[in-house]
C-alpha cells in the first residue's frame, strides 16, 4: 500500500484552521480529508455518516477500541468519543493521496507521535486572545457562557502551540492561505 505524508492542522476554535483546510483540499487533488468517528448525534438533517463524521454508538466505539482499530482517540465526556481511524488513512493513502487532519490539539499531538516525521504538525492561531473572542462574536453562532468557554478552551490550547512543528498566525487568510500553502508544498518536497 502507498504511505503518504500527514498534514495536521489544530487551533483554537475560531482560528480559521477548518477554513485553511477547506482551502487546501479544494485546490489539492493530491490531498485527502480524514474523517474523524464519534459518538455524538448527528447535529443536523444534513450531516451525513461516512461524510462528516463517522458516527457510532459509545458500545461500537469501544468494540473499535478493542480492535486496536483507532490511531488515537479520546473520551472527552462520559461516552463521548472522538478518535482516528487506521482504516480512514489507509483508505487515503490507498488512493495515492496524502492525509490531511483537522483535530483538537490532543488528537494532534498524539496524530504526531503515531506519524513522527512522515507528519507535520502546524498549529493555527490569531494574533491574541482578544481577536479570537472578536471573531467567535463576529460569528453570531454562540451564547455568552459559549463564547467565555472557548476563549478560556483556547487559552489553555494555546499553551501547547511548542509541541507543533509550525505554527501559522492567521492574520490575513490571504496571507495565511498561501502559507498554509506553502508549508505543504516544502513538506511534499523532503
Amino acid at each position: 500500500m502507498h504511505q503518504g505524508k500527514a498534514f495536521i492542522f489544530c487551533a483554537p476554535s475560531g482560528s480559521g484552521k477548518t477554513t485553511i483546510v477547506q482551502h487546501l483540499l479544494s485546490t489539492n487533488p493530491h490531498l485527502g480529508f480524514s474523517i474523524s468517528a464519534c459518538t455524538r448525534p448527528k447535529r443536523a438533517i444534513m450531516e451525513e455518516h461516512g461524510k462528516h463524521y463517522y458516527f457510532y454508538s459509545p458500545q461500537e466505539f469501544k468494540e473499535i477500541i478493542a480492535n486496536d482499530g483507532f490511531i488515537e482517540w479520546e473520551e472527552v465526556y462520559e461516552n463521548n468519543f472522538y478518535g482516528t481511524l487506521k482504516a480512514e488513512v489507509e483508505r487515503i493513502w490507498a488512493e495515492g493521496r496524502h492525509v490531511v487532519f483537522d483535530v483538537d490539539v490532543k488528537g494532534g499531538i498524539n496524530l504526531k507521535k503515531y506519524f513522527g516525521d512522515k507528519a507535520l504538525a502546524i498549529f493555527v492561531k490569531v494574533p491574541s486572545v482578544e481577536e479570537l473572542e472578536k471573531r467567535l462574536r463576529y460569528r453570531n453562532t454562540d451564547s455568552e457562557e459559549s463564547i467565555q468557554r472557548r476563549v478560556a478552551k483556547a487559552q489553555f490550547e494555546m499553551s501547547f502551540e511548542k509541541e507543533f512543528d509550525v505554527t501559522l498566525v492567521n492574520e490575513n487568510l490571504d496571507d495565511s492561505l498561501a502559507k498554509a500553502q506553502q508549508l505543504v508544498d516544502d513538506f511534499l518536497k523532503k
